[in-house]
């Protein structure tokens, strides 16, 4: 039995598919959902999902949201989405390189607001270089 999976963006529908699995970026940590698995209301973090459909894997970049996941149907609401082999990987690695001296010149005296923007920049540049292929 395979899992029915749609990823919604405010912009486009980043998947939908069947899937033999699922990994998710949930708030508290990796989420793995198969077939059958119980009914789940789980929020998701900035990070790199993973569905396996037809024996290979897809990384797709999330940007936060919920996931609900209830009678084999996993549906996923995010404020953004891109899968990996629509994210060039060089222009990645330098949005990451750039988003990590941001964020390494964070200083004790930094506003709140600054310090926020400059964890979620890195946050965005890690899951876009990591579902692009690149490694850290």
């Amino acid at each position: 039995m395979a899992l029915n999976v749609r990823v919604v963006a405010p912009d486009k529908t980043v998947w939908d598919s069947v899937a033999d699995e699922v990994i998710l970026p949930s708030t508290t940590g990796q989420l793995g959902i198969l077939s059958g698995h119980a009914p789940l209301l789980t929020a998701l973090d900035t990070g790199v999902m993973r569905v396996r459909a037809d024996k290979k894997w897809v990384p797709i970049a999330l940007l936060g949201g919920f996931a609900e996941v209830e009678a084999n149907e996993v549906t996923i609401l995010v404020n953004g989405a891109e899968r990996g082999d629509t994210i060039n990987l060089e222009e990645a690695r330098t949005a990451y390189t750039e988003a990590e001296s941001r964020f390494n010149q964070i200083q004790p005296t930094t506003s709140r607001q600054e310090q926020m923007q400059a964890t979620q920049a890195m946050k965005r540049a890690r899951a876009r270089l990591q579902a692009a292929g690149g490694s850290l």
